[in-house]
C-alpha cells in the first residue's frame, strides 16, 4: 500500500491550502507599505492580522458545523470564491475599514476550508495513508510561508501592496477552476452529530489542551507579525532583505515542524515542555540581537524552528482529549491558535506604537507563553496521574 501515489485532488487542495496560508500571512511582509499608503501608523496595520485571526476563530468552528451537511465539493467551490472576493476587495480597498472588512471575509474561509478539505483528503486514499494526504494538504500551509509570504512580499515592494493581493486572488481562482475540475462530489461525508461533538468540550482536559495553544503560542505572531518593521527600523536592514529574511524564517519552520512532530510521537509530555521553552528563549534571544545584521537573521531563523516546532504537540494533545468530537475539537484549535494570533498582532502593534517601539517587541512575545508553559506542566502532571489516553492519530 504504501506504494500508492498522492491523488491530483489532494494536490489540489495543497493548492488551495498555499493560497489561503499565503492571504493569512503575506501582511507580515507588506505592513510598512500597507501603513504608509493608507496614512495609518504600523501598529494599526497590524491589526489586519487580528482581523483576520478573529474572522477564523469566530467564523471557523460555526461554518464548519453549518456546512458539513452540504455536498462537500461545493462548499470547497463556495469557499474558494468567497476568498477570491475577499482578496480583490483587498487588492481595491480605497480606505483601512474596507481593508479590514475585506480580512475578515477572507479569514471566514480558512477554518472550514481546512477542516472540510482534511476530510475530503482523507476520503481519497486508503487508510494507511490517511496522515500523509492530511500532511501533504497542510504542507501547503507551510509552503506559503517559504515561498507564498516572500513572494508576495517581493511583489508589494516591486509593484504595490494592491498588486500582492491580487495576485493571491489569482492562486485562488487557480485552485477554484482545479476544484470544480477534479474534485469529484462526495457525499453529505460522515458529520457527526453536532451534540455527540460538542459534549466532548465538557472534558476538562480538552478544555486545558486548547488553553495551552491560546497562551503558549500567543509570542509565534506578536513577533512574526512585525519582523518587517523590527528589521527595517531597529536592525538597519533594507526593505528589500525583508523577503529574505522571510524565507530564513519560513525554511525554519518546517525544520521545526518536522523535528517537532518526531518529539512528539516519542514523548509528548517532554516535546511540548521542551519546545515551548526553546520559543520563549529564541524570543529572548531576538531581541537581544536586534542591533547586529546577521545576528538578528540568525535568531529570527531559529525562533521559526522553535516556535514551529510547537504546533504538532499542540494539534495531538487536542486531538488525544478529543473524543467523539475530533473534528470539531481540531477546528476549535484553529481557532485557539488563532486567538493567540489576533492577540499577538494587537500586543504587538500597541508596543510598535508606544514609546518602547519595535525594539521591545521580542521581549513583549515572552510574557504570556510563560503561562502557557505553566498549564503545560499542569496538563503533564494531570495526564500522567490519569490512566493513559490512546492518541487520536500517529503520523
Amino acid at each position: 500500500m504504501n506504494k500508492q501515489k498522492m491523488p491530483l485532488q489532494v494536490w489540489v487542495l495543497t493548492l488551495a491550502a498555499f493560497a489561503i496560508g499565503t492571504a493569512e500571512f503575506v501582511i507580515a511582509g507588506i505592513l510598512p507599505q500597507v501603513a504608509h499608503s493608507l496614512l495609518i501608523t504600523e501598529g494599526q496595520a497590524g491589526y489586519l492580522i487580528s482581523a483576520y485571526a478573529l474572522a477564523i476563530v469566530v467564523g471557523g468552528p460555526l461554518l464548519t458545523i453549518y456546512l458539513a451537511r452540504f455536498n462537500k465539493k461545493n462548499v470547497l467551490a463556495g469557499l474558494m470564491v468567497l476568498f477570491i472576493v475577499g482578496n480583490l476587495l483587498s487588492a481595491f480597498a480605497p480606505n483601512y475599514i474596507v481593508l479590514i472588512a475585506s480580512r475578515v471575509i477572507t479569514g471566514l474561509v480558512q477554518g472550514p476550508f481546512y477542516g472540510i478539505g482534511a476530510v475530503v483528503a482523507t476520503n481519497l486514499v486508503s487508510e494507511k495513508m490517511a496522515g500523509r494526504a492530511v500532511g501533504q494538504m497542510f504542507a501547503g500551509l507551510t509552503l506559503a510561508n517559504v515561498l507564498g509570504v516572500p513572494g508576495g512580499t517581493w511583489i508589494g515592494l516591486q509593484f504595490g501592496w494592491h498588486t500582492t493581493f491580487l495576485t493571491v486572488a489569482a492562486f485562488g481562482l487557480m485552485a477554484l477552476f482545479f476544484i470544480t475540475a477534479v474534485i469529484r462530489p462526495a457525499g453529505h461525508g460522515e458529520a457527526k452529530d453536532v451534540k455527540a461533538q460538542l459534549l466532548a468540550f465538557k472534558n476538562p482536559m480538552l478544555l486545558l489542551s486548547l488553553a495551552i495553544t491560546v497562551f503558549a503560542w500567543s509570542g509565534f505572531m506578536t513577533l512574526y507579525g512585525y519582523l518587517a518593521p523590527i528589521a527595517v527600523h531597529i536592525t538597519g536592514l533594507a526593505e528589500g532583505t525583508v523577503t529574505w529574511i522571510l524565507v530564513i524564517v519560513g525554511l525554519g519552520l518546517i525544520i521545526g515542524n518536522t523535528i517537532g512532530g518526531r518529539s512528539s510521537d516519542k514523548n509528548l509530555h517532554r516535546a511540548s515542555m521542551f519546545w515551548a521553552i526553546a520559543m520563549i528563549v529564541s524570543l529572548v534571544a531576538v531581541g537581544l540581537a536586534v542591533e547586529s545584521k546577521i545576528m538578528f537573521i540568525a535568531a529570527a531563523f531559529v525562533f521559526g524552528i522553535a516556535s514551529f516546532a510547537n504546533v504538532p504537540a499542540m494539534q495531538l494533545r487536542v486531538m488525544n482529549h478529543g473524543g467523539e468530537g475530533q473534528e470539531l475539537a481540531a477546528t476549535a484549535n484553529i481557532s485557539a491558535f488563532n486567538l493567540a494570533n489576533a492577540f499577538g498582532g494587537v500586543l504587538g502593534g500597541m508596543v510598535l506604537d508606544s514609546p518602547m517601539g519595535a525594539g521591545m517587541i521580542p521581549y513583549a512575545a515572552v510574557v504570556v507563553p510563560v503561562v502557557g508553559l505553566w498549564l503545560i506542566a499542569k496538563a503533564n502532571r494531570r495526564e500522567r496521574s490519569q490512566p493513559t489516553v490512546t492518541p487520536a492519530f500517529t503520523h
